[in-house]
């Protein structure tokens, strides 16, 4: 497919602001409303922002992203040069969100999307305690724990990754349920489901032991019960180049040691 309208955003950092006038003095863009394709400078947190956004819009746009952020896990590689060849011969990738929907202890209602995970966690020094449905059965009565967490192919090699989940290909169709630091039952260690199901949390004794729940940067506190499911209806295509693919990446942060 041919982009031939690109907007370009940037965070704030100094080094995406200097990219970008760099990038202008080359190249044409307009502004994102009238684009077909946008070009993101920064690191991977400026662009879950960038994706939150566009998941607010009617219509998603493709979004090629270069790394001037710190790790630039779901970036390309910075580089000025042949940028609207790299945009042209670049893979595609389809990734679809979560859906958190969650009541708190006196009523309240939020849905809230999530791109790379939904994590529960614990508001106090006391450890959380957390039962576990999936598709309507209980299958953990309580967890005790900091917290737990399910989490997209996608997001499976962030958070999900440093409290001990599995890595899941990109196209792999499943979801990861992971504990956060369990207390009880020991020796569980998580699950992987597949993405068509629903994963509901219920917080026992949540005035005691009182849980937040977080769908990526976005914090409801003090909850009573949280659902999470895939959200179907709307999809985000990430632009990656040949070499530096996304589903590759992943799959080889298994053999990293």
């Amino acid at each position: 497919m041919k982009y031939n309208k690109l907007a370009l955003l940037h965070s704030d950092a100094p080094n995406a602001i200097e990219a970008a006038e760099i990038l202008r003095e080359h190249y044409k863009f307009i502004d994102a409303e009238d684009a077909d394709a946008l070009v993101v400078l920064g690191g991977d947190g400026y662009l879950l922002q960038t994706l939150h956004q566009q998941l607010e819009e009617e219509e998603t746009l493709p979004v090629y992203g270069m790394n001037r952020g710190t790790i630039g896990f779901l970036m390309n590689h910075w580089n000025e040069a042949g940028l609207l060849d790299r945009i042209e011969n670049a893979k595609n990738f389809n990734i679809t969100s979560l859906k958190m929907n969650v009541e708190t202890i006196d009523g309240r209602k939020y849905e809230l999307p999530a791109i790379n995970e939904v994590s529960l966690l614990r508001q106090t020094r006391q450890s959380a305690k957390i039962q576990i449905e999936v598709n309507k059965r209980v299958v953990l009565p309580e967890l005790s724990c900091d917290g737990v967490l399910v989490a997209t192919p996608a997001g499976s090699t962030a958070y999900n990754l440093s409290a001990n989940g599995p890595i899941l290909p990109l196209d792999s169709a499943m979801l990861a349920l992971t504990p956060i630091s369990p207390f009880r039952p020991r020796r569980w260690q998580g699950a992987i489901l597949p993405e068509r199901y629903v994963i509901k949390f219920t917080i026992l004794d949540s005035g005691k032991r009182p849980v937040s729940a977080v769908a990526d940067q976005r914090e409801i506190r003090d909850i009573a019960t949280v659902s999470v499911q895939l959200n179907r209806k709307q999809t985000l295509n990430l632009l990656f180049d040949p070499e530096h693919s996304l589903d590759d990446r992943i799959a080889m942060e298994q053999f990293i040691v």
